[in-house]
């Protein structure tokens, strides 16, 4: 039955990944279901999404440029960082507080997804600027974020950007595929050496989510109300910290 509770979050979130994000509300959940403990299952979760930003990345990779408001270099520094940082921070929790954080984490990351592109298109309109300092400094705090829990990184990178200073949504989302994909790389090894991920998990869930996220971008093309797609992802996001509050 684990079996195929992992085979069908992984299908899930692979394919709500491919389409429009928000695979975290299936795949960590399942894990916490079958039985992985959550600081574990948290980092499983985040190798599992890995070859999904990847191969994004890829997709995306004549998006990327090294200029910009923010230099290339500088803001892989900052993933590089930020990753490591929120892995860490991982470490040190003790699991009767992470256990207190995980509904708000949840929470948190379904009101970065609903109200994220909203947000994203006023500010890639805008094109404001904030200074160097402080845009480092954004862009560290979002990877830390996506260090220690990988649910809504995307939509917040992609905020960050808008307030950093793009306008170009490919190039946005070239950018936010490279930094998550270098962010998760940090914190999967460092979650690695510390002994967290369930290898027997990870290995049915990442070839789910990687035959869930081809499935997802054959769908993509084919879904036009993407609207109610968006608010059938964020009530199971609701749905899952609804649950999480309840049992914690």
């Amino acid at each position: 039955m684990d079996f195929i509770i992992l085979v069908l979050a992984g299908l899930g979130a692979g394919a709500l990944n491919a389409v429009a994000g928000g695979g975290t509300f299936l795949s960590f959940p399942a894990l916490v279901y079958v039985g992985v403990p959550h600081i574990p299952a948290n980092a499983t979760a985040t190798l599992a999404a890995l070859p999904g930003y990847i191969g994004s990345t890829w997709g995306y990779r004549n998006d990327i440029r090294k200029e910009g408001p923010v230099g290339l270099y500088a803001m892989v520094a900052m993933a590089v960082l930020g990753g490591l940082l929120g892995a860490l921070l991982l470490l040190v929790t003790p699991k009767e507080v992470f256990l207190r954080l995980v509904p708000w984490l949840l929470l948190f990351a379904t009101v970065a997804f609903a109200m994220g592109p909203i947000l994203v298109r006023r500010l890639a309109r805008q094109g404001n600027e904030l200074p160097l300092p402080v845009s480092l400094a954004l862009v560290l705090a979002v990877s830390t974020y996506g260090g220690y829990f990988n649910g809504g990184l995307g939509i917040m990178l992609l905020a960050a950007f808008g307030l950093v200073g793009f306008t170009d949504l490919h190039e946005m989302n070239g950018l936010k595929n490279l930094l998550s994909s270098i962010l998760s790389l940090v914190s999967v090894i460092t979650y690695t050496i510390a002994g967290l991920i369930d290898w027997g998990s990870v290995i049915v869930l990442g070839v789910a989510c990687a035959l869930g996220g081809y499935l997802g971008a054959y769908l993509a093309r084919r879904i036009t109300n993407m609207l109610a797609l968006r608010v059938f992802i964020t009530l199971v996001g609701l749905g899952m910290a609804a649950a999480f509050f309840f049992a914690y």
